[in-house]
């Protein structure tokens, strides 16, 4: 049992963090990837390992429908296992951006070598993660892959102790819970 030194001043922002299937296939990577987010001072609120029908893609990438990417990212996104996190910490979204880096990987490894996408990344679609853009599509995003999730109740209910440190790592089911 790990007990962060976790004090902010201001509330928890939430964010989608989402481990693409070419990281999944590779458990090395994975636990990388998860050590990254742990030393990044993120706090794993919810964690699930997922696989995405077809149609499940093509609801999530709708937005992006008719683009030159989409056919190839939709086929990608459901071709095996991810996993997907809600994070939280002082400006999740723009500390979470920072950390995958750049959408290109031809980009990502010269100009942000340090980031996930640039030491793991493949290709423009083989990026190796996503990550929400907004408030609003961290929110959009949280419902699609958390249904259960309410972020007004942990925001209420939750978000203030684990704000204030009242929270452990659980090594076994990989994410921070409260105190009892």
């Amino acid at each position: 049992m790990v007990r962060p030194t976790l004090h902010c001043a201001k509330a928890l922002q939430l964010t989608l963090a989402v481990i693409k299937p070419d990281a999944v296939a590779h458990p090395l990577i994975m636990k990388a990837l998860h050590q990254r987010i742990l030393e990044s001072n993120f706090i794993i609120v919810r964690r699930k390992d997922l696989k995405w029908r077809r149609q499940d893609s093509e609801r999530f990438y709708a937005e992006h429908s008719g683009r030159f990417f989409y056919q190839r990212l939709v086929e990608f996104m459901s071709s095996g296992p991810m996993r997907a996190y809600i994070l939280a910490r002082e400006d999740a979204i723009a500390h979470w951006r920072e950390l995958m880096g750049p959408t290109k990987v031809y980009r990502a490894r010269y100009t942000s070598p340090d980031t996930i996408r640039a030491q793991y990344g493949l290709t423009d679609t083989r990026n190796t993660t996503h990550g929400s853009d907004s408030v609003e599509s961290a929110h959009r995003e949280i419902a699609f892959f958390f249904p259960e999730f309410q972020i007004e109740d942990w925001m209420k209910k939750e978000e203030p102790c684990f704000r204030t440190g009242q929270i452990w790592y659980d090594e076994q089911g990989q994410i921070h819970t409260l105190f009892e």
